[in-house]
């Protein structure tokens, strides 16, 4: 009880995060629910979680989505993201608890070098990334570090970037899931488990859109190498032990 009871207080944390800067739920709860439950569980119940986070994101944000951007980017994100976690169920645990963090340490240098490259894309743009980042998040869950350059270049933010990342998430998720759910890996039990878990995340994603507006990009930028920066060493620390 004392583990679902700090998996929870994380969760709404970590959907207050999300709900300000459009990423981070993942990052912050993934090292505590593969300390917790084991990362074969982990993944599928973040998974889950995730689902009903972006939920509340969206409808939090809904007359701000670019429908547009979501078709391109999600269509073609939905199966490589089916595709990714179909080979992430292949992988022993321990190479995925390192893939994990050595993915969210990479992505430090990765954000900034996506940042100074200045680009604009087209929709089609839009469509590769979505394939690419899919089939990421389907292996390794967290890719929203790499999300947020993608739609920003587009010329997304504040309540418009998140509304539209997250529902371009949300297609990338369920596909996860239905993935996991055909595959033998998410039971009714571990449903049970991400949907508490993903309450907690919306009840934190309602309570961060109030303060959304007064972040600073600086702020923004800190707070999110922070959190790459936690999880992947707490992810290859319980990788090596």
């Amino acid at each position: 009880m004392l583990s679902y009871f700090f998996v929870l207080v994380v969760g709404l944390f970590a959907g207050c995060v999300s709900g300000i800067i459009g990423t981070g739920s993942s990052l912050l709860l993934l090292p505590i629910l593969v300390y917790v439950f084991g990362p074969k569980h982990a993944v599928p119940i973040m998974a889950v979680a995730a689902v009903m986070g972006n939920m509340a994101r969206v409808t939090a944000w809904w007359s701000r989505i670019d429908w547009k951007a979501v078709a391109a980017y999600s269509i073609p994100g939905a199966p490589a993201a089916a595709l990714g976690a179909s080979t992430m169920l292949a992988l022993p645990s321990s190479v995925v608890e390192a893939m994990l963090g050595v993915f969210f340490l990479a992505m430090i240098p990765l954000r900034r070098l996506q940042a100074r490259l200045a680009w604009r894309p087209a929709l089609w743009h839009l469509a590769v990334a979505g394939a690419l980042i899919g089939f990421l998040t389907g292996l390794v869950l967290s890719t929203g570090p790499l999300s947020v350059p993608v739609f920003t270049a587009y010329g997304l933010s504040s309540g418009a970037f998140i509304a539209t990342e997250a529902a371009s998430a949300l297609v990338l998720y369920v596909s996860k899931v239905a993935t996991f759910r055909q595959l033998g890996a998410a039971p009714l039990e571990i449903l049970l488990q991400g949907s508490i878990v993903g309450a907690s995340l919306m009840l934190g994603t309602y309570g961060g859109k109030a303060i959304l507006k007064r972040m600073e990009i600086h702020v923004f930028n800190r707070m999110l190498d922070a959190l790459m920066l936690t999880s992947g060493i707490a992810l290859l620390w319980t990788a090596v032990r």
